[in-house]
């Protein structure tokens, strides 16, 4: 499973904001040119984040956005969710009733749940305050290797 690049991007937008501080409001060109983004492109991602309630705008000579709380009380699941829509594994686990007409002879159903689980807990386990602490480290340049 991959996720878009409006993910990855919103995650570093995010990012950005929460170390800028709440009081402090950033354009989405500040935004554009400190992490090498696309100002068309970020004015897609803050939309949803926007419409989610993740950030609020402010219009005028000192405008921008800034975050509606405080780093740790966003999870990096909040953000993708904002921008992906749900994150389940596959399409018929979409709805809360699965709809899938197989869904009482599914032999893979268990799998699919279990890695939603998993997956959703470790969205959620990790915080925007937890990317400020990776993005304090020297060595974050070198953890950019697959594992």
């Amino acid at each position: 499973m991959r996720f878009s690049t409006k993910s990855r991007y919103a995650l570093r937008l995010m990012e950005e904001l929460a170390r800028r501080g709440p009081e402090t409001c950033v354009s989405i060109k500040e935004i554009s040119e400190s992490q090498g983004i696309s100002l068309k492109y970020l004015e897609q991602i803050v939309t949803p984040l926007a419409r989610a309630g993740l950030v609020s705008s402010e219009r005028g000579s000192h405008g921008g956005y800034r975050l509606t709380r405080a780093p740790e009380d966003y999870t990096a699941g909040d953000i993708i969710r904002a921008i992906e829509g749900p994150t389940v594994p596959v399409p018929c686990m979409e709805d809360e009733t699965n709809q899938c007409p197989r869904c009482d002879s599914c032999c893979t159903l268990r799998f699919w749940k279990g890695l939603d689980t998993v997956m959703n807990q470790y969205l959620d386990s990790v915080t925007l305050a937890d990317f400020m602490k990776d993005c304090g480290q020297s060595d974050v340049l070198g953890k950019c290797q697959k594992k």
